[in-house]
């Protein structure tokens, strides 16, 4: 069935169609509120913070490595990019087909910490810091490291819907983080719904897992359409270029609508807590 999912991000509408078959949550809390991966920060009941993640020189070699995996995976679609002077950016001005960019994405979005020249298991120890519980990149679901590279072309429909990580099992006991590498400001980066981890799950109206189309595309997580409270109220936290977003995956998060000029460039990556 067509829904249209309003909200406000920032106090400023957006909409989108989505088709799906949407439900109310059981009376549940899906949210631990005793001994989560969050519970030792100063942020656990906003359910997010921003950190510091690295130095100048550390930012600008992941950013290099970023780039090269984008430029890989466009060539690897035949889509021509110069041999230097390609700015993240301007990915949009070289990829403005919705088929072309589905394809560069089903490559950048199931990448390994072995794809970057970058020693990802710094970001472990610090993030392991960060929310006082050791941390680890092996998710054993998955039996492999799993790294995202979020690219949001300006004025499109290069989104997730707002869903929560803590429906899929994969993603329960974890910590996520959002990186902003290129073309991240107030106008685009990831929204949240400050709080939202702490909802009862009735009070949500949703698809199941791989239930939410948007613009012809199937996405894995589910889509929250709306609450009994009304429609989603998000914020930007925008963290600035060398912090990083941390956030439990039990809150609401996405539809990060790019009112810029520029392409978006954001990594993902999630952190489960080590067992033991």
């Amino acid at each position: 069935m067509l829904k249209k999912c309003n909200l406000n991000i920032d106090g400023i509408p957006y909409g989108f169609e989505v088709e799906g078959d949407f439900f109310w949550g059981e009376d549940q809390l899906l949210f631990q509120t005793e001994n989560n991966v969050i519970s030792k920060t100063t942020w656990k009941q906003e359910g997010f913070g921003i950190v510091e993640a690295f130095t100048p020189q550390e930012f600008s070699a992941l950013r290099n490595s970023v780039e090269k995996n984008i430029i890989k995976a466009l060539q690897h679609q035949g889509i021509h990019v110069p041999e230097s002077g390609f700015n993240l950016e301007d990915y949009h001005q070289f990829v403005n087909d919705d088929a072309d960019h589905f394809k560069v994405i089903s490559i950048t979005r199931n990448l390994v910490n072995e794809d970057f020249d970058f020693d990802i298991e710094l970001l472990v120890d610090r993030f392991s810091k960060a929310v006082g519980y050791p941390l680890t990149s092996w998710v054993e679901e998955l039996q492999r490291t799993h790294i995202q590279l979020r690219i949001n072309r300006p004025h499109s429909l290069d989104i997730n819907p707002p869903h929560k990580d803590g429906y899929l099992s994969v993603w329960e006991d974890i910590v996520n983080v959002w990186i902003p590498i290129a073309g991240c400001n107030e106008n685009t980066s990831l929204p949240v719904a400050s709080g939202s981890h702490l909802w009862n799950e009735k009070e949500i109206y949703r698809t199941q897992g791989k239930g939410a189309k948007i613009n012809g595309n199937v996405y894995n997580v589910p889509c929250i359409l709306t609450t009994k409270s009304g429609q989603l109220n998000m914020i930007r936290p925008n963290p600035k270029e060398g912090e990083a977003l941390l956030f439990t995956p039990f809150l609401i998060h996405g539809a990060a609508v790019n009112l810029s000029d520029q392409t978006r460039v954001s990594m993902e990556l999630r952190f489960p807590r080590k067992k033991g």
